[in-house]
Parts: structure tokens; sequence; C-alpha cells
């Protein structure tokens, strides 16, 4: 294989490119930023600034994974949402333009409609309630309908909610890690909603997998088991001594936010063979472990 990875840099995309590297394929990352590792070919491209296309067909890439995406604070309502599903678009044009065959792209569960159920790729139903979720919901629409025209076999990984040693400040477990090494208080909501986290070397291993496996369509990267926020800050402010630092709030959750997110695992499990690594308590000792090493 021949595999073209954008989001290198980022925070799954990192743990995707180890995880693709260890199967012995050939990976070619495109983006600005050259992620610096041995046995992978960096290639210039800055995909919202006018991308050579002709560079990306030259390439001859016979796998993608998409993982790039607008990465600041404010993704869930940011307009450059809308220019990443024109870029995306004309990157998996130019790849498949360049003899391209299997193509996996990041979506999400934002485009999902939230509410009780558990989240089901051929049942559930999407209605995104953010621009963010509309965007990867258009973008998966557009692809999954040109992808028999372009020759294309096109998964799509609807990624839930990964935690890892590289979270930002502003991310869940990336706001005990900040307080963790300043010193500082924890703060978080009353923490009642229950969410289905994954570790991010799992999703990595996951998004690997769909590669590599013949499954189309939608697919979720997910642990298939929604816990409680406060209990997932509970176990990784234990283990990380810091349980006289976190403070929860006593406000009610807004009426907006979500009673669980979880995602059902079947298709991915069966579809791939795919098993998660981590149980809870081990992938938040290994963040935390690494985030340590880090510092």
């Amino acid at each position: 294989m021949r595999i073209l990875l954008t989001g290198a840099t980022g925070f799954i995309g990192r743990e995707v490119m180890q995880s693709l590297l260890a199967t012995g394929a050939e990976v070619h990352v495109l983006g600005r930023t050259d992620p610096g590792v041995p046995g992978v070919s960096h290639h210039l491209i800055d995909l919202l600034g006018g991308a050579d296309l002709d560079a990306v067909r030259a390439i001859g890439g016979t796998h993608l994974v998409h993982l790039a995406w607008y990465p600041e604070r404010d993704f869930w309502t940011a307009t450059q949402n809308l220019d990443w599903v024109a870029a995306s678009i004309q990157l998996v044009h130019a790849f498949a333009a360049g003899g391209g065959r299997r193509a996996v792209v990041a979506g999400s569960c934002a485009e999902y409609a939230w509410g009780d159920s558990r989240l089901d790729e051929t049942a559930s139903p999407i209605a995104p309630a953010t621009l963010y979720g509309s965007a990867k919901a258009s973008l998966h629409a557009k692809l999954a309908e040109a992808a028999p025209e372009l020759g294309l076999s096109l998964a799509w990984a609807r990624i839930f909610f990964p935690y890892g040693p590289r979270e930002r400040p502003q991310r869940l477990l990336g706001t005990l890690l900040h307080a963790m090494r300043c010193g500082e208080v924890a703060h978080f909501s009353a923490g009642y909603q229950r969410r289905d986290f994954i570790h991010v070397r799992d999703a990595a291993a996951a998004i690997a997998a769909i590669l590599a496996a013949p499954i189309e369509g939608p697919v979720n990267v997910a642990s298939g088991e929604a816990i409680e926020v406060r209990r997932f800050v509970e176990i990784a402010a234990k283990t990380a001594g810091m349980m006289d630092r976190v403070v929860f709030s006593t406000q009610p959750l807004p009426a907006s936010e979500p009673p669980v997110i979880e995602g059902a695992v079947e298709r991915l499990i069966g579809g791939t063979g795919y098993r998660p690594r981590f149980t809870l308590a081990e992938g938040l000792a290994d963040a935390i472990s690494r985030f340590r090493s880090l510092s």
C-alpha cells in the first residue's frame, strides 16, 4: 500500500501515522508541517491554500486516510468548516485521478441526532446540531454519491470522544492534565452526562483496521460503552493523584446537553476484527504516564 495521510501532526493523526507505519506500508504525509518521522515522506501541500492537486495525483497513492480539518477551539461553529468540505472534495478527486482506490475519511458522532438512544450507523438519524456536524454530514453524502463514479471504495469513520496525552487544555482530560502541570485546580461540569470515550491509540488502530478491511460506508470509531463524565474525571484524577484539586459544578446541565452519546460498534468489530487495547482505567493511566514523559 502507498498511503496518503492528512492531519498527521494532529491529536489523532500522529497516532494513525504510527499505526500505518507498523503495517509496513509506504506512508506519504500531505500538509504544511513535516512530522519528522523516519520512514515517512512529507509533501508540502496546503490543502486550503490552492493545493497543487497535480502533485497529489503524481504521488500515485493507492490508499488515503483524510483526517485534516479545522482544529481551533471554535470548530463547532466556525465557517472554516465550509472551506474544509470544498478542500476535502478536491483532495479525494485528485487522489482518485492518481489511481487511488481505497479511502477512509474522518467523520464525527456530531453528525447524528443526539438523544437517549445508542447511535447506530444504519438506523440512527443524521440531524447534526452544529455547523461542524453539518459540514461533516454534507461531505459524507457528497463523497458517498461520487465514490462509484470515481472508482473508490469509501469508508467513513465517525469518531466519538478520543482522549490521550496530547489533548488541548480545553478538552476534558486536557483540562485535568493542564491543571496537573500548572499545580492548579481543575473545574468541571456536574458531569452526569454519559459519553463514549476511546483512547486515541485505540481510535488510530480502528482507523487503520478500517483502511485495511473491505468495509464501506459509515463506521463508528467508539468504545461501545458510554460512562459518566464525572466517573471519567474521577478515575483520571485518582490516577494522577489530584482528587483534592478537582471541583465539579453544582449547576444543572443545560437542556442542550445530551444525557448520553454512545456508539454501536458491531460494524467496526464485525467488519474489521478490531479489538480495543485499553480498558478505561488502563487508557487513562497510559495517557497520564505519557503526558508526564512529555512534560
